[in-house]
């Protein structure tokens, strides 16, 4: 709807009197009311545009109970187009060629002091949007990261449908293996193998300590309910204690937890395989 070409390029024009300007002034209104017409011809409720609309073009769709919604950003719009099942439109001289999109309800509402567009009862609603708010900055950084981590592996797990317990479970039952297989291996490759196993059992700790419990009777008790053959047992924690992972339906992402054990050796052996250590020259005191 910005299809003003004297403010868009900057032209002048010189008039002899007023009646040629107001003469211009029509004409540029026609020409936008034809526009304007054109798209309500589509049989549309509401017009959603990237760009500025007019006051002319706004009090045209408005008197033909059409809602225009201007300053749409391009990311929102193509979003916009494949969850009502739309297509995103150029031209309008031939209604017959665009595919319409379809919305339950449109509103405006409130978000703490912002003003925002929601449609509902989209025919293929299985985009939504997700509403951060937070007393900081970096609180609501935090909690993006979060969510972006959250979505990547769900993500993933469409691809891969494989699953492990949660709970720090899988990673006591891996501890539990390597312990037993160290036991059973000679030489200095049973330190190693002892090394690897207190590294799985931090897991369980991180989260009992960023739920805010005793990570280490927490972990002490996890050690011994696999040794006494509960091998579904993890961290609950909403309760703060030990539980049945697999009967509360805690589980995570098989091909997430086998990249962050491989990702996790790899860079362990490659600490283990620098030979040279640089140091700077200490500071000459004086």
């Amino acid at each position: 709807m910005d299809t003003d070409k004297v403010k868009i390029h900057g032209s002048r024009v010189r008039t002899d009197s007023t009646a040629r300007v107001a003469e211009i002034e029509a004409a540029e209104r026609l020409r936008m009311e034809q526009k304007c017409q054109k798209i309500i011809d589509h049989g549309i409720s509401v017009f959603i545009n990237r760009q500025l609309i007019y006051d002319v073009p706004m009090q045209f769709f408005a008197s033909n109970g059409v809602v225009a919604i201007e300053h749409a950003d391009f990311d929102g719009v193509e979003r916009l187009a494949l969850v009502t099942g739309g297509e995103i439109a150029s031209t309008f001289d031939h209604p017959e060629l665009v595919k319409l999109g379809t919305a339950g309800k449109v509103e405006e509402i409130m978000i703490g002091e912002d003003r925002l567009i929601r449609f509902s009862g989209l025919p293929a609603s299985q985009a939504s949007t997700i509403v951060l708010r937070g007393a900081a900055q970096h609180i609501l950084d935090e909690a993006d990261r979060s969510l972006h981590d959250a979505l990547s592996v769900l993500s993933q797990t469409v691809v891969e449908t494989r699953t492990v317990l949660g709970g720090g479970c899988s990673e006591s039952l891996m501890a539990k293996a390597v312990d037993e297989a160290a036991k059973r291996t000679p030489g200095k490759r049973s330190l190693a193998m002892e090394a690897f196993s207190r590294a799985l059992r931090e897991i369980p700790a991180i989260l009992a300590n960023n739920a805010g419990y005793d990570s280490s009777e927490l972990c002490a008790q996890l050690r011994a309910a696999h040794y006494e053959g509960r091998t579904t047992a993890g961290l609950d924690m909403v309760q703060g204690c030990i539980g049945d992972v697999q009967a509360l339906g805690i589980t995570e992402s098989y091909k997430c937890k086998r990249q962050v054990l491989l990702s996790a050796a790899e860079a362990a052996e490659m600490i283990l395989r620098i030979d040279n250590i640089i140091t700077a020259a200490p500071r000459q005191r004086q």
